[in-house]
């Protein structure tokens, strides 16, 4: 089974002037973003103005995790995410797990896996507070122009939260629930690569792993057994380490080695939609970055809501779209780590099960 060589990025953009930056450019970017969104969360509601003032253009496009969607302007986003993510969390606190840096085409973007921390006081998105501890998983992507941020994209896990207030309104995961390990034997926060092949290999591994998942199996035999044995023994496993963990969100969770997600995530996931399209617009990220790399796509993933099998609800044949980002770590010499986060709400509203309105009282 041969791997396809295409451009995973998104179309219409192949030919624009491509940027190249320095070691140290890159790991000055990634103290420049960190800088900015440590400060917001440490100084919280009282120097807010002034932090996202600094930190990002007036005009800002801002990607959220639903129910807060796409908006315009640093206004909109204090207005719409900062001021009513303090009032529910007014000790909040911001722990970094991953922090990637990098060049992609014209942009130059960074992109983190942190921990917001804090005691759950007030309603957020109609979610009740317990006043308990919570940790909010953020996976956010930032783009650079002029050392101020004039893009972001931001996925906040909703339903990991509403488990942690005792709540799980959605079927079970077929994987673990908890969470995100740091990544294995590294420092996956302050690490400098010097040498840009490193970066440049970690990448170029992950994107052909993604390529050969345009290989389905699932198109051309019927049962589960068959069907598991063909993604056991499918080209991917040439670039998945022996130890891997593949890190989901909330709704799907966690599984170790490949047989694990094969069992919990891949096998159902593409009996509930053969019929899809990975790259229908493209990465607006592709990232390398010493032994870590990162693509993202937004809606880029198109595809039928065909079986029940992925999450388990009923399939009338909706058509979905997918927000979510793969964050790798690859260690020897293969992909040892994948966090992935996916805007679980965003596709059960699409197929008709509004997870925030299930939870009013």
């Amino acid at each position: 089974m041969q791997i396809e060589q295409f451009d995973t990025g998104l179309k219409g953009q192949e030919k624009v002037e491509k940027i190249v930056i320095s070691p140290e450019e890159n790991y000055k970017y990634k103290q420049v973003v960190r800088k900015y969104l440590n400060s917001i969360v440490n100084d919280g509601i009282s120097k807010l103005d002034q932090n996202l003032k600094n930190a990002f253009s007036h005009n800002i496009n801002v990607n959220c995790f639903y129910p807060l969607n796409e908006f315009v302007g640093v206004d909109d986003f204090k207005e719409k995410f900062w001021k009513p993510l303090f009032k529910s969390f007014p000790d909040l606190e911001r722990r970094e797990q991953i922090v990637i840096s990098g060049a992609f085409r014209d942009k130059i973007q960074v992109g983190s896996i942190s921990s917001l921390s804090g005691i759950f006081k007030n309603s957020w998105l109609g979610i009740q507070p317990n006043n308990k501890m919570v940790n909010l998983k953020c996976c956010e992507i930032h783009q650079l122009k002029d050392d101020k941020i004039i893009e972001s994209y931001i996925l906040i896990d909703l339903i990991d939260l509403l488990i942690q207030t005792g709540s799980n309104p959605i079927n079970l995961s077929k994987g673990s629930e908890g969470n995100w390990l740091n990544p294995i034997n590294t420092d996956g926060v302050n690490f400098f690569e010097k040498d840009m092949e490193i970066s440049k290999a970690s990448l170029e591994q992950s994107l052909t792993m993604q390529r050969s998942l345009n290989i389905k199996p699932e198109l051309e035999v019927s049962s589960d057994k068959d069907l598991k044995e063909r993604l056991i023994n499918h080209p991917q496993k040439d670039y998945w380490h022996e130890k891997m963990i593949w890190y989901g969100p909330s709704g799907i969770g966690t599984a170790r080695s490949l047989e694990g997600f094969v069992d919990n995530h891949q096998l159902p996931f593409r009996k509930t939609f053969k019929e899809r399209n990975y790259w229908k617009l493209g990465h607006y990220c592709e990232l390398g970055d010493g032994k870590f790399s990162l693509t993202a796509g937004w809606n880029s993933i198109q595809a039928i809501y065909g079986t029940e099998d992925w999450l388990g609800y009923k399939s009338e044949n909706q058509k979905v779209t997918m927000r979510v980002m793969d964050f790798y770590h690859h260690d020897e010499g293969k992909i040892r780590e994948n966090w992935v986060p996916i805007d679980i709400i965003h596709i059960l509203k699409q197929i008709g099960v509004d997870v925030l309105e299930s939870i009013k009282k």
